[in-house]
């Protein structure tokens, strides 16, 4: 509970550094939703990737490393977030948020109020939406939602009719939204076979049912103790997170797109099993950004690389559709107290977890 009508408790990241940088305050200041906003009472916050790597630095060019989660030796102050720009601290991070509109800033329809609503993160300049140098990220360029209220501009919060739990819910906005926006960047169809790297991630499993809806063959990459889970969500086939020989183990399939967020020291072999005329679509990098590529390889097989992270405006709509029509299955791995979120965080790095981590107020 909140100690007063103008303070909530909030986990709020300091600067950047390791997991000691997000610091419980328990009365911090309650937002008020400016003109076009909305205050949400937070039911449920999930965790990702960006929220870890904005916190540690990782986007910063002067890092090479893999994700750890930590800090690093050297983080520039001029290009640390996902866009290349300085962050202001301190941040309240947190993407992927489920909960109730309780209040309206001017010029917002006040029948607004009691929705449940998911966050959609890409904050778009309203007289240029399409705009990518115009865009900034919830929980990056403003307050997210690790904390008992937030607000947000009204377009970006999009009213749910489910059955879902609050914690389910909030396993969407990020990872389905990333993975919807590879797909749809690799203009792919029931035609493609798709291989999905890190399937038994928060991205690759929404990879793997999002490429399904489509109607493609989908093959997924996860460590063989994730397998069961993996297998849940569909793949035609599973196989171990870092054969030894691709190509081999694949036998035979011929792969047209790989949807991928890992990269790392195996990346050549994604690319070396494209058919001709194949796409690699990419949001993520986990296992490393810094990769080798025999240029004759995508050239002369004709292929299509494709950067994705700032995704086309109607995505996260369409995952509205798909949530309400129950044609997605929520992969919570588990949830913790909001206080919590450092041990949530450590569990979420750890990649122990098949899905999604989320934290509840």
């Amino acid at each position: 509970m909140t100690t007063s009508p103008e303070t909530m408790r909030a986990m709020v990241t300091m600067g950047h550094g390791d997991l000691d940088q997000i610091v419980l305050h328990k009365e911090w200041p309650k937002p008020t939703p400016a003109p076009g906003e909305v205050l949400i009472q937070v039911r449920a916050c999930g965790l990702n990737n960006t929220d870890v790597n904005t916190r540690s630095g990782w986007y910063s060019k002067s890092v090479s490393q893999a994700t750890t989660g930590g800090a690093f030796d050297e983080v520039s102050e001029e290009d640390p977030t996902w866009g290349g720009r300085p962050l202001t601290f301190p941040r309240i991070q947190g993407a992927d948020t489920c909960g109730i509109i309780v209040a309206v800033g001017a010029g917002v329809d006040r029948n607004r109020i009691g929705e449940r609503v998911i966050s959609d993160n890409w904050l778009r300049d309203p007289k240029d939406p399409e705009n990518k140098d115009k865009t900034g990220y919830f929980g990056s360029e403003r307050d997210g939602g690790f904390a008992e209220f937030t607000t947000i501009p009204s377009v970006n919060a999009l009213a749910v009719k489910s059955n879902l739990s609050d914690a389910e819910l909030a396993t969407f906005s990020c990872s389905y939204s990333t993975a919807e926006g590879m797909l749809t960047r690799a203009r792919v169809t029931e035609k493609d076979t798709v291989l999905v790297p890190g399937a038994s991630g928060g991205v690759g499993g929404a990879l793997v049912q999002l490429a399904k809806l489509r109607g493609a063959r989908v093959i997924a990459l996860a460590s063989e103790a994730k397998h069961a889970d993996v297998a849940k969500l569909g793949p035609d086939l599973i196989l171990p997170r870092a054969p030894d020989n691709l190509r081999a183990a694949l036998g035979g399939e011929k792969i047209t797109v790989v949807a991928d967020v890992v990269g790392g020291e195996a990346w050549p072999s994604l690319i070396d099993i494209l058919q001709r005329g194949g796409r690699y679509t990419c949001s993520g990098a986990i296992a490393g950004p810094i990769v080798s590529l025999d240029l004759r390889t995508f050239y002369l097989r004709d292929l299509t690389f494709t950067g994705s992270t700032v995704i086309p405006p109607d995505v996260t709509r369409n995952l509205i559709r798909y949530i309400e029509q129950g044609a997605l299955k929520p992969v919570l791995a588990a949830s913790y107290p909001l206080e919590d979120l450092r041990e949530a965080q450590a569990a979420f790095i750890a990649k122990t977890h098949t899905g999604n981590i989320v934290v509840m107020p």
